[in-house]
């Protein structure tokens, strides 16, 4: 795509807690996408944007499980109770709902208040602290390992639950980055470990890009809902290590899978090309969604960012974009590419298109550069057509090759967390924690 510069265009102004008030079961799901060039500043597309907001918080509340933290929903938005609850979903559910509190949405404050509850209780391991990743119906454990994953969730959650002003949540944050420093930050290394044993006495071997990644969005939030400017340094040194070391040397297609040592296992899960965690090669989705933290992360370290950090952001945003946007020869992003750039899974996640959009809008906002805007408008008719579920709510979580619904990698619709922040990112100035930015413009 063409990356020439242009004037840059007017952003709209930063949010001031707009009233988001429940609607009707695909009430906005059905509404027709505005369209037109200048998409991103027209008013219609942003009460369009608050419309699809609002129908995300309506269908995700009825994941609420009564005895705490929030069901796996199925397809139709009615909860799963086969499935774990899952720590990573507690915690992004709550971290969405705390956002919404901050819009104004009256759904917001109780369940946020609910998932930190479900986040130190039901998940809570107090003989050896941290938190379970999985508990059954009945809520006894079902993964007992302590993760990174998981746990930079917890982080965000709790950060962004404290900017909402919701009661315990600055306890939380305490002691999820707490056991950060103690467990899992690498400090030699300056990237955060994988995974532990139940009694954090057993170290897996394996180290994840993953689990870094997401812990630097963590971090930021927690450097904005501390004002300790540890968390942001920290931040920096995992995207150093990982993007302008680890990405830029395999041409900007970051390798996931690292051993104890941090040297890069690019054959890792050879056999399981499909894992929704741990696919092998190379996952375009996670270059969108760097590509976007990057850019957070240099708003937030502002005059002292190091230089390396815009260009890094768009070469990841370009790579992303030319292996995966109809690399087949069908409209959506693949999820997975060979190290050549050759698409290997084929599906789309709706999470890939969710970040994707994301990622225009806020390099149209740093850059001023139309192409952005025209990516950003080419992806959501993509979302609108193939993705927003007009009848049952949501998203589509996963589509086949040829876009009909799929259930192979992601089934049913668990999670609202990627395309309730696309709703919110292009509407407000790039900063590293949605929850302070939006906290602002209701103080002022």
């Amino acid at each position: 795509m063409d990356q020439a510069e242009t004037t840059p265009t007017d952003f709209p102004p930063p949010l001031t807690g707009p009233t988001l008030s429940p609607g009707q079961p695909g009430r906005a799901f059905g509404r027709p996408l505005p369209t037109g060039s200048d998409r991103l500043v027209r008013p219609e597309h942003q009460r369009w944007l608050d419309d699809q907001a609002v129908g995300l918080l309506d269908f995700a509340a009825a994941a609420r499980a009564e005895d705490g933290g929030f069901w796996w929903l199925d397809g139709d938005g009615r909860p799963d109770h086969g499935h774990d609850r899952e720590l990573w979903i507690a915690c992004r559910m709550t971290h969405v709902f705390a956002l919404g509190h901050l819009l104004g949405h009256p759904l917001g404050q109780a369940a946020a208040a609910h998932g930190l509850d479900a986040i130190r209780r039901l998940f809570a391991d107090p003989p050896h602290g941290g938190w379970f990743a999985a508990v059954d119906s009945a809520g006894r454990p079902t993964a007992t390992t302590k993760q990174a994953y998981p746990l930079a969730f917890v982080i965000l959650a709790s950060a962004s639950a404290r900017q909402a002003g919701c009661a315990g949540a600055d306890d939380l944050l305490e002691q999820a980055l707490q056991i950060s420093q103690t467990h899992f930050w690498d400090d030699r290394a300056g990237l955060v470990v994988e995974e532990w044993d139940a009694a954090f006495s057993r170290l897996d071997p394996y180290r994840g890009a993953n689990a870094n990644m997401h812990t630097v969005e963590a971090y930021l939030a927690a450097a904005d809902a501390t004002d300790q400017p540890i968390w942001r340094q920290r931040a920096l040194r995992v995207a150093e290590y990982l993007v302008n070391g680890q990405a830029r040397a395999a041409d900007w297609r970051l390798p996931e899978h690292y051993d104890d040592a941090w040297r890069a296992l690019l054959d890792y899960n050879a056999d399981r090309k499909a894992d929704p965690f741990r696919p092998w090669g190379s996952t375009v989705g996670h270059g969108l969604e760097w590509s976007r933290l990057l850019l957070q992360l240099g708003a937030s370290l502002g005059p002292v960012a190091p230089d390396w950090l815009e260009p890094a952001a768009l070469a990841l945003f370009d790579r992303a974009v030319a292996d995966g946007w109809s690399a087949d020869g069908q409209p959506g992003f693949v999820y997975t590419v060979d190290w050549s750039g050759r698409p290997v899974v084929r599906q789309r996640m709706h999470w890939v298109v969710a970040e994707a959009i994301s990622a225009a809008a806020t390099a149209h906002q740093v850059t001023g550069r139309a192409s952005y805007a025209e990516s950003y408008q080419v992806w959501w008719d993509y979302a609108q057509r193939h993705l927003i579920d007009s009848q049952r709510g949501s998203w589509q979580h996963e589509l086949d090759p040829r876009n009909q619904p799929a259930d192979t990698v992601w089934p049913g619709k668990p999670d609202v967390y990627h395309a309730f922040q696309a709703c919110l990112i292009p509407q407000l100035p790039v900063g590293p924690c949605l929850a302070q930015v939006l906290a602002r413009g209701r103080d002022d």
